[in-house]
């Protein structure tokens, strides 16, 4: 028990560093690190504290799919003494991409881990699946790469980032088990997702699925694809429609940066076939996090929003 307190005091003080603001465009010495996604961060700001200065590229609820880059962007890549991206073909928009590949310290942190462990990513109809950051202890693998390349970096404060990172990886994995425990307890029977694009597979294994379930994708189903910038045909309404009926699911979740209007279609196709199914009231958090005030503007309270979203959806019995 002594050294579980030692730890948790250890992080609590660290936490207490976590810069609230940035001067990423002002010189004054401090590694400047870029990461495309408001979800990595969110982790490189919990790590590199005080002794950084970092901002997101892709903020609020732009896909960062198809992100092109826009003014003043040109101006961060050049500020950046390193970049993490999510890789995977996340950022795939053609400016973007060129710019990430162009950039001599871009490091990407799902390419990365995929070289070490192949097994633990998914392919979905033919391609990689990016979103690895919906299951917590899948994505808290990218800690480790990302102290070793700010202790590179600065090694002055290698130590610091270190210890901020051992700190993160226990409160992701604590955090991993208190919101798995709290899924679980809806019904098997009853613990399925549908909502706007796959941006959930991973997160129905990890969350959804029964241990050791081994047809675990049946949990998930979405209009779109894995990139919402993608072509829907009608076809793929009716099989989440098909979908629904058959598993008797009475809801749906749309998702923060996507309309709902494929969602809308297939309620209207479930009610004529005699299903009644809704639109959940609140959306979901899939390619972005939410903005300060939601509740979801970090990235443990984004998952944590997600599942206490659908714990108290879905039905209970």
């Amino acid at each position: 028990m002594k050294w579980i307190l030692i730890i948790s005091i250890t992080c609590f003080l660290v936490a207490c560093g976590k810069s609230s603001q940035s001067s990423y465009m002002t010189s004054n010495g401090k590694v400047k690190v870029l990461s495309t996604t408001a979800m990595i961060d969110d982790l490189v700001a919990e790590i590199g504290g005080d002794e950084i200065d970092h901002t997101s590229l892709i903020v609020g609820n732009l896909d960062p799919h198809s992100y092109e880059l826009v003014k003043g962007d040109d101006e961060k890549f050049l500020q950046a003494d390193l970049i993490f991206y999510n890789g995977l073909g996340l950022e795939h928009g053609a400016s973007l991409h060129e710019h990430l590949e162009k950039h001599s310290n871009a490091i990407g942190l799902g390419d990365l881990l995929i070289a070490e462990d192949k097994k633990a990513f998914l392919i979905i109809d033919d391609q990689l699946d990016p979103h690895f950051w919906m299951d917590i202890e899948l994505f808290s693998r990218v800690i480790s790469p990302i102290v070793t390349a700010l202790s590179e970096k600065d090694p002055t404060h290698a130590a610091l980032y270190k210890e901020r990172g051992d700190c993160l990886k226990i409160k992701m994995l604590d955090k991993d088990k208190i919101l798995l425990q709290k899924i679980q307890k809806i019904p098997s029977e009853k613990r399925y997702l549908v909502s706007s694009h796959d941006a959930f597979y991973y997160f129905a294994r990890k969350y959804l699925a029964d241990s050791k379930e081994e047809d675990w994708e049946k949990r998930f189903m979405a209009p779109e694809g894995l990139a919402p910038d993608g072509q829907m045909s009608v076809l793929d309404i009716q099989e989440v429609s098909e979908f629904l009926c058959e598993n008797q699911i009475h809801v749906v979740f749309p998702e923060t940066n996507i309309n709902r209007d494929a969602l809308k279609k297939i309620v209207a196709i479930c009610r004529e076939k005699g299903l009644h199914v809704r639109i959940a009231t609140t959306p979901l958090y899939g390619d972005t996090m939410g903005t300060k005030g939601t509740g979801a503007d970090t990235y443990l309270d984004m998952i944590e929003h997600n599942v206490h979203t659908l714990a108290d959806q879905l039905p209970k019995e």
